[in-house]
C-alpha cells in the first residue's frame, strides 16, 4: 500500500475515511456554509455542481495521484461527513481540518486530528505542520490540544480570495527532534515575527 493511499481510520467516536461522490450533499453542506469557510483560501460553493466540481478538484484528484491523506470525518452511528481532515503529502505534512458548525465545541476535530497524528507516526513521518489565520485563535487551540506548539507568524496574500492574512505556524515534532521548525514560510514571507503571547 502505498503512504497516500488515505486509509480508514477509526476512533471512539468517529469513522475517518476517503469522501466518495456519494457524499455530495455533504461536500455541499460543508462547503456552501460562508462562516465554516471564513477563513480559508477559497469561496464557499453555491451549487451542487461547483460541490461536484470541488470534491473532483480537491478529493478525487488527490486520491487519484496518492498526493495527500483527505478523509472524511464521520460519526461512527451514521457514516454522514460533518467536516473533513487532511494531510498533505508536501514537505509541509500540513494537517488542516474543518467542521460543520453544529459539529464545534464537541471535540471532534481534536479527536479526528488525533487519529490522523498517531497514523502519520507509524507511517514514519518526522514532524506535522498546521497553520490558521491569526483571527481565528479556535483553531489555535485545537493545535495546541493536538500537542502542537506555535513556531513563527507570517503573512500571506490568501488565494483566490486575494486577501493578506496573517498565518500561525504550529508544529509537532514525531522522531524526536525537537531543534527542528519547518521554515519555508518564513523564508518566502517578507513579513515574518514571532509573538510573544498566543491568545
Amino acid at each position: 500500500m502505498d503512504m497516500w493511499d488515505t486509509p480508514v481510520l477509526e476512533t471512539e467516536r468517529l469513522l475517518l475515511r476517503p469522501f466518495t461522490e456519494d457524499d455530495l450533499p455533504a461536500v455541499f453542506a460543508i462547503f456552501s456554509d460562508r462562516e465554516v469557510n471564513r477563513f480559508l483560501p477559497w469561496f464557499p460553493v453555491r451549487t451542487m455542481e461547483e460541490a461536484e466540481s470541488f470534491f473532483q478538484e480537491r478529493y478525487a484528484a488527490a486520491y487519484r495521484d496518492r498526493s495527500a491523506w483527505k478523509f472524511a470525518i464521520c460519526l461512527k452511528r451514521d457514516d454522514i461527513p460533518l467536516g473533513y481532515v487532511t494531510l498533505s503529502g508536501d514537505d509541509s505534512h500540513d494537517l488542516g481540518y474543518g467542521l460543520r458548525r453544529e459539529s464545534w465545541g464537541m471535540g471532534i476535530a481534536t479527536e479526528a486530528g488525533q487519529a490522523v497524528i498517531r497514523q502519520a507516526g507509524a507511517g514514519g513521518l518526522p514532524y506535522l505542520t498546521a497553520t490558521h489565520d491569526r483571527e481565528n485563535p479556535r483553531s489555535g487551540r485545537v493545535m495546541a490540544r493536538l500537542g502542537m506548539s506555535y513556531r513563527y507568524s507570517y503573512q500571506e496574500q490568501w488565494q483566490p480570495k486575494n486577501i493578506p492574512v496573517i498565518f500561525r505556524l504550529y508544529q509537532l515534532d514525531l522522531d524526536g527532534q525537537r531543534e527542528r521548525t519547518y521554515r519555508k514560510y518564513w523564508d518566502q514571507s517578507a513579513v515574518h515575527f514571532v509573538e510573544k503571547e498566543i491568545i
